[in-house]
């Protein structure tokens, strides 16, 4: 089937809704679900955005294989182009967001782009990654993943925990697939995503004890067994008092996993120590990508809001307010310039398939997720009380403190309401529980920033272009020649 509309999405949704539970109540229906329908209708424009005339160059593209049209987010790069086009549809959708939805379906499309260009790392699986690819291509489904064990005891592996399957791990094995049981976190958008990728990722070094946890595997989020116990949901009612809450709360969860079969076509890593400690290796250049143009957008956004929010109470006049923002627009341009760079230092792999270079793309990863707090905190300092003192909702410009509202609560130029529009946007970023939880995905949705920067940015870099510049000049003295000149 060609790319999907957000129909098309909806329809699927409704008739394989995952066993999510919010409390105590399981969700029949979250298409309809009002804690969860908002993220749905946003997401199913997405979809919609696909086809639409002006931007199908760069949202679509008619597949040789499939003879579809299907999204740009499938497309494999033969060229530097082609990654400009994957720029330009994730910017395309994470606009439609502003930045909000970390985890809109090409997120998930990237990291298995990723795995099927590099299928042969799987070894005997190689086939069921490429085919699943191919799947998920061809029927343009929404995926979340899971990658991250329970906080029940971090300083035992997975094999010394309370319970023998605490943490997700194989049962047994059978002619029709694996049996799993267990439970992984943190599943994004799960209550409304068409199946999950399953793989486990631990800064602990597995051993021969925790090899039944060594795997990972597709499945989807309809499957019998398999269910969702999702976080206080933040979704709001009102578009006027909170715009974003009201649109793009992303639920996460746990994701509970009661004897799950999964079949053997679905197996992509099986008890194997080696790829689980090292599959990190190949994923990352794809979905870093995607992840640093949607953090531009997010950035780009809340530059604005600081922008027009100064305006309206004239504060942009002042020096330490124009300091903060230019921190802000700076880090959108470090983050531009190392998404372009990544691209144009992009070189073909021996499939000659275009990878963007990880390498600004990691700088990106590990400085964003510092970043983005200290956007947040800016958007504190510079409007202070007034993201607190903003009336408790829109009804009050019918009541009969109306006229108390227009007077107050105005801007220096501007009507109450446009200005309460802006400051109430801007409480959304920086004092709603639906901001704080952007501050922690931001911080963690790579993984632990300390490892994450360690790792990339130090243990694992090239240090030898730095390391050349002070071995030339300290080739070029020595005891003998200090000698020498001093004798002259």
């Amino acid at each position: 089937m060609p790319a999907r509309k957000g129909s098309d999405y909806i329809y699927r949704l409704k008739n394989n809704p995952p066993e999510t539970w919010i409390g105590g109540e399981k969700v029949l229906d979250p298409t309809t679900h009002p804690l969860i329908a908002p993220a749905v209708r946003s997401t199913s424009l997405l979809y919609d955005i696909q086809w639409e005339e002006d931007k199908r160059d760069h949202m679509l593209f008619h597949d040789p294989e499939s003879k579809e049209w299907v999204g740009t987010q499938f497309l494999l790069p033969k060229s530097q182009n082609d990654l400009v086009t994957r720029r330009l549809m994730h910017k395309e959708w994470a606009d439609a967001s502003f930045g909000m939805m970390g985890r809109s379906s090409d997120f998930m499309t990237a990291m298995l782009s990723a795995w099927y260009v590099s299928s042969e790392f799987f070894g005997e699986y190689a086939e069921n990654v490429k085919n699943y690819y191919k799947y998920v291509r061809d029927n343009d489904l929404y995926l979340t993943h899971v990658l991250i064990n329970p906080q029940v005891d971090r300083s035992q592996p997975p094999s010394k925990q309370p319970d023998e399957f605490t943490y997700l791990g194989v049962v047994k094995e059978t002619d029709q697939g694996i049996v799993v049981r267990g439970a992984k976190m943190l599943a994004t958008a799960g209550p409304y995503t068409d199946e999950v990728l399953v793989w486990p990722f631990t800064n602990q070094k597995v051993t021969e004890d925790d090899l039944k946890y060594s795997i990972s595997f597709a499945i989807p989020m309809s499957t019998p067994g398999l269910r969702l116990i999702a976080r206080e949901p933040y979704t709001r009612t009102s578009k006027f008092d909170h715009p974003l809450a009201s649109q793009f709360d992303e639920l996460d969860g746990v994701l509970v996993f009661d004897d799950v079969l999964v079949p053997w076509e679905r197996v992509f890593i099986y008890k194997d120590m080696n790829r689980v400690n090292n599959v990190q290796s190949i994923t990352s250049a794809f979905t870093g990508h995607q992840s640093s143009i949607r953090l531009l957008s997010k950035m780009q956004f809340v530059a604005g809001i600081v922008m027009r929010a100064t305006e309206l109470i004239n504060v942009n006049q002042f020096l330490h307010v124009q300091d903060m923002i230019g921190e802000i627009t700076t880090y959108i341009e470090l983050c531009h310039a190392a998404i372009i760079s990544s691209e144009v230092t992009a070189k073909p792999n021996a499939q000659g398939l275009y990878i963007p270079n990880m390498k600004p793309l990691s700088a990106i990863r590990n400085s964003g997720n510092r970043w983005y707090p200290r956007i947040r905190e800016i958007v504190q300092l510079v409007l202070a009380g007034g993201l607190m003192y903003q009336p408790a909702s829109a009804e009050v410009f019918n009541s009969p403190i109306k006229g108390d509202i227009e007077k107050y609560f105005r801007g220096a130029d501007v009507s109450a309401q446009e200005k309460i529009k802006i400051f109430k946007l801007a409480a959304d970023i920086a004092v709603s529980d639906f901001g704080s939880r952007h501050e922690l995905y931001e911080r963690f949705y790579a993984g632990d920033p300390l490892f994450l920067r360690s790792g990339s940015q130090y243990k694992n870099y090239n240090k030898e272009e730095c390391l050349s510049l002070v071995k030339r000049l300290t080739d070029s003295y020595d005891i003998h020649n200090e000698k020498i000149l001093l004798e002259s």
